[in-house]
């Protein structure tokens, strides 16, 4: 594919999953004498198509070329989807903001839901699309990368014996859309994973309470009080889990199911969370230590 084609398949393919910053994974696999190895960028969409004449040099070099939103999003990828999948999620409400061809009997569908998901609602959301269409169960989750359009797929058995070339990676559709189904599926997806988080902390309770009685950090999170806040929810939810005896195990993974990655590494995402159950314990006159 010439660099014109590549530049415009690639400005379309990330014009149509709409995030504000990519990360590109660049993957080479292991051969005789050399290491697999993946060189990850971090671009927003002015720079990654800037990118374009080194991303071409390495997949000429025999490197894979991939995408994926950068932080939380509000995309689902679902992978290794046959043609007769790709239409029955169309006839289903299930229509994809982007579908890209990655060889020559298997697609990729990025789906849009129409709001930033937390991880563990995204992971839950892409198991179910992959669990409804035949995709890929193995890469249905929040971080799971796709194949980005315009460059070859360097796979040994997709290589043609008689020319030695590679098929290219095509971009079928870029419609942006979200598909009809989204609100149903992210409500679904949202209570499936309060329900695992109601469980969980129950189990991690140190006294008795009807579990039933008892509200997850998904209900902090879509209170309107809090308005987005993580740092108010997590506080809130904090002071409302311990009063009601979760252990602090029970707490620290709860906090954690949103992404933390602007705290900082994970030394400093731990003393986030250590500081907010701190001031909780002292909301509830208990003292925590330093």
């Amino acid at each position: 594919m010439n660099s014109a084609l590549t530049v415009r398949a690639v400005g379309r393919q990330i014009a149509a999953m709409s995030s504000e910053c990519f990360e590109v994974g660049v993957y080479r696999p292991e051969s005789p004498g050399l290491d697999a190895r993946m060189l990850l960028r971090t671009w927003d969409p002015e720079t990654l198509l800037r990118s374009l004449p080194w991303l071409r040099l390495q997949n000429r070099d025999g490197w894979h070329i991939y995408i994926r939103p950068s932080g939380e999003h509000s995309l689902s990828l679902v992978d290794d989807l046959t043609s007769d999948a790709v239409a029955a999620m169309k006839r289903e409400g299930f229509h994809p903001a982007a579908l890209v061809q990655t060889s020559p009997a298997s697609y990729q569908a990025w789906l849009k839901h129409g709001e930033r998901l937390e991880r563990e609602v995204s992971t839950v959301a892409a198991q179910t699309l992959a669990e409804k269409f035949g995709g890929d169960k193995g890469a249905a989750d929040w971080r799971h990368f796709g194949r980005l359009s315009g460059f070859a797929n360097r796979k040994e058995r997709y290589r043609d014996v008689l020319t030695g070339l590679y098929p290219f990676v095509r971009l079928i559709e870029a419609q942006g859309g979200v598909y009809p189904e989204a609100s149903r599926l992210v409500a679904d997806s949202k209570r499936h994973v309060e329900e695992r988080l109601r469980q969980k902390n129950c189990l991690s309770r140190s006294n008795t309470v009807p579990c039933e009685q008892l509200k997850t950090i998904e209900t902090f999170r879509a209170d309107p009080r809090y308005a987005g806040d993580g740092n108010r929810i997590d506080l809130a939810w904090a002071i409302y889990a311990l009063s009601a005896g979760i252990t602090d195990e029970g707490v620290n993974a709860a906090i954690r199911s949103r992404d933390l990655s602007k705290k900082g590494n994970e030394r400093r995402q731990d003393q986030y969370v250590e500081r907010t159950l701190r001031k909780a314990g002292r909301c509830l006159g208990v003292d925590r230590g330093r």
